[in-house]
């Protein structure tokens, strides 16, 4: 899977945030075509997308993404046949938006095949990924995650979820007073768990209180703690606060490749389980620790 940690929002519209995208510390950046952009300046948008992803040099190791408009739009077709007939080559994922059935992913599918097989591109390289944004598509998640073998990641959309459902409160990625534990627990692991049975990453959506530090953290805890792989950034600001939060600590990463070589030399021996720092070792810790020792490999610890 690739490292997504950190998924920045880029406007499509705007040159200026367009040219400063492949250098940012994000594990991902999707250039947005769908909210970041004025109904009168799609089209426009559309080109600088495209000129960007021919011209710009990202860097080694960024997941890049295009998020396109909704499949109940105007813009929807025109965006994805555009930007992977003209730049398909320097994409490794199209973001669908306000995904509520699986047959969002798989007509997407079918298209991206299509252009794929029209123009040389390998075929299936280009990985979706599902907005889940309200009622419909949290009804649907596990059906979504699991709609296509380019599905990639199941995305949380606080904003329109809040409004969709009815959550009182302005600040997107946020929490309502008047609740005693978090409003988001029962989303969050309905996401993890859709996305784990498919195989899939589960990201939460952004925080947009840009300059509340500690609001950022608390959120970006939650979300790992139940299992999010990473976590939408909206200000260059934020990347180095979710990188930190969703990369274990070099301590926890030492601890589990510790625990994963002392597993490995037991059953080299013909035992099935180890010892480690006092604590017996099989195979369930085998898998924590991996997750963890994968983690940390992909924050760059050696």
């Amino acid at each position: 899977m690739r490292s997504r940690r950190t998924c920045h929002a880029v406007p499509g519209s705007s040159e200026r945030f367009l040219a400063k995208a492949p250098g940012l510390e994000a594990d991902e950046v999707f250039l947005d075509l769908e909210d970041a952009v004025a109904p009168n300046e799609k089209e426009s948008a559309r080109g600088r997308v495209i000129e960007a992803l021919n011209t710009l040099d990202f860097r080694d190791g960024m997941t890049v993404v295009v998020r396109v408009n909704g499949t109940d739009t105007p813009h929807y077709y025109r965006d994805l046949i555009d930007v992977v007939e003209q730049a398909g080559a320097k994409l490794d994922a199209v973001m669908l938006p306000k995904v509520r059935t699986p047959g969002d992913v798989e007509m997407t599918d079918k298209l991206l095949t299509q252009i794929e097989l029209a123009h040389g591109l390998e075929p299936g390289r280009i990985g979706i990924e599902a907005q889940i944004e309200d009622a419909t598509g949290l009804v649907a998640c596990e059906a979504i995650a699991a709609a296509s073998a380019r599905m990639e990641t199941l995305i949380f959309g606080p904003g329109d979820y809040s409004a969709a459902v009815g959550i009182p409160i302005t600040t997107i990625g946020g929490a309502p007073e008047g609740y005693p534990g978090d409003h988001l627990n029962y989303v969050y692991s309905r996401l993890v768990v859709a996305a784990r049975a498919a195989g899939i990453q589960a990201i939460d959506g952004p925080y947009a209180r840009v300059g509340d530090e500690e609001g950022l953290r608390e959120r970006s805890r939650l979300a790992r703690a139940l299992g999010m792989d990473g976590k939408w950034t909206i200000h260059p600001g934020q990347i180095a606060t979710v990188n930190e939060i969703f990369a274990p600590a070099r301590e926890e990463w030492e601890r589990a490749e510790a625990m994963l070589a002392a597993y490995d030399a037991a059953h080299a021996g013909g035992q099935g389980a180890a010892m480690y720092d006092g604590e017996m070792i099989d195979e369930a810790n085998r898998k924590m620790a991996e997750r963890v020792a994968r983690a940390g490999r992909a924050a760059g610890y050696a």
